[in-house]
């Protein structure tokens, strides 16, 4: 079983706190995977990918979604579920069919991987999970 570890973020622009890492997506049923570097945005609940880049990669869309945006909008996308590989480890999670240029990691692959996000030294840290006997 493969052991979650730290994964280094590459620190955005200086004068923002933006983190990104580079994440693999693919087809859950097989096929290849795309590297690309994805901002890391636990203020957004699912992860979101190009359409384009989806679609070339055979993923396709479950169902249709609504999501608020910052201005307050509500906006639909399609989602689908996509293999995602961060440092070696890979799992399914949700993925939003977003616009050109949108490459953002949320909370559901976030806690999907047990990785948490600490922005003082840009990584993402293993979660310590805790369990109560019953």
């Amino acid at each position: 079983m493969a052991t979650a570890k730290k994964v280094k973020l590459q620190r955005g622009s200086p004068d923002m706190g933006i983190f990104s890492v580079e994440v693999s997506v693919g087809r859950i049923y097989g096929g290849p995977l795309t590297t690309v570097p994805a901002t890391v945005d636990t203020g957004a609940v699912d992860s979101m990918f190009p359409a384009s880049l989806l679609t070339g990669l055979d993923v396709a869309p479950i169902e249709r979604r609504g999501y608020f945006v910052d201005d307050g909008r509500e906006v639909e996308y399609d989602v689908g579920m996509a293999l995602i590989n961060i440092d070696g480890r890979e799992w399914h999670c949700p993925v939003i069919f977003g616009p050109e240029n949108q490459y953002l990691l949320g909370a559901t692959t976030l806690e999907i991987f047990n990785l948490v996000v600490d922005p003082t030294v840009g990584e993402l840290l293993p979660r310590k999970v805790y369990v109560r006997p019953i």
